[in-house]
């Protein structure tokens, strides 16, 4: 080995590099060489496609946080995540100057140990309320530090709202005075404005004292039958929800689009409220 060493070294030097040379990278202000993707996904994004977002105007951000629990005998466990990064995808499109991170997957769903709420249900990931805030401290501070101005958080699970709030009401104390802003959505996590749209539209439903609903399973659809299992449904005679047929699939795929188009205006709304406030 030290043999093969030393005649690497003798090679660069007669090349005229150096002995240590780093590996090529580009430079921190280098041109992107390949047209970008387009996507308002940070995750989907090269670092160089999210600087040049940042240059055009893209300096809002979007957090959204969703949860791992238990959704009833037909939905999958990973409901939250799905549903919120369908919407924040559509939120960010309306807005036009907003990027998504990605999905918060894990959020307080009870005590772990005993369990309670959610985490008594097989597969649930829960954390707890000062891991759930440390955690989301360190990503608005990283988006932060990249130079976003408008920092949102939204959650699409109720135990997710205090921990948002809090993070937020710290944030805004600490960031005072800065360039960016940090600002917690609770008009996205209005299901009743939902349920209240829906039923004006003929869709009236009738409990049936399980963790599921129309306004869900119709928003999974639309991003994956699968997560409904609903062929599974249709061979058991299943595929239905509150009393809600949801055959044809090709109908309720559809509400599922309108659906999420309904959240996002509302949540597209309440962010231009809170971005245009004057500063502080």
């Amino acid at each position: 080995m030290p043999l093969i060493r030393t005649l690497i070294v003798a090679i660069l030097l007669a090349s005229g590099l150096p002995a240590h040379a780093p590996p090529a990278t580009a430079g921190r202000n280098a041109p992107r060489p390949i047209e970008a993707q387009d996507t308002v996904f940070v995750e989907e994004m090269t670092w160089m496609e999210v600087q040049d977002a940042l240059k055009a105007g893209k300096t809002t951000v979007i957090i959204p946080t969703g949860g791992v629990e238990q959704n009833g005998p037909y939905v999958i466990t990973g409901k939250h995540n799905y549903v919120i990064r369908a919407t924040a995808g559509a939120i960010a499109r309306k807005l036009g100057n907003a990027l998504v991170a990605p999905v918060v997957a894990f959020v307080p769903e009870g005590d772990i140990d005993p369990p309670t709420e959610h985490m008594k249900y097989p597969g649930t990931i829960s954390l707890t309320e000062d891991t759930f805030e440390r955690l989301l401290v360190d990503i608005c501070e990283s988006f932060r530090v990249h130079g976003f101005q408008e920092i949102v958080l939204i959650g699409d699970s109720g135990g997710n709202q205090e921990g948002m709030e809090a993070v937020a009401t710290r944030l805004s104390a600490r960031w005072r005075g800065g360039k960016s802003r940090i600002h917690f959505v609770p008009e996205y996590y209005d299901h009743e404005s939902v349920d209240e749209w829906l039923e004006k539209q003929g869709i009236k439903q009738v409990s049936e004292g399980i963790h599921d609903d129309f306004a869900i399973t119709a928003t999974l659809m639309a991003v994956d039958p699968v997560l409904v299992r609903a062929k599974q449904r249709q061979a058991a005679g299943k595929f239905r929800i509150n009393g809600i047929d949801l055959a044809p699939a090709e109908k309720t795929i559809e509400w599922g689009k309108k659906i999420i188009a309904f959240r996002a205006d509302a949540t597209v709304a309440a962010i231009r409220r809170a971005t245009t406030a004057p500063r502080r």
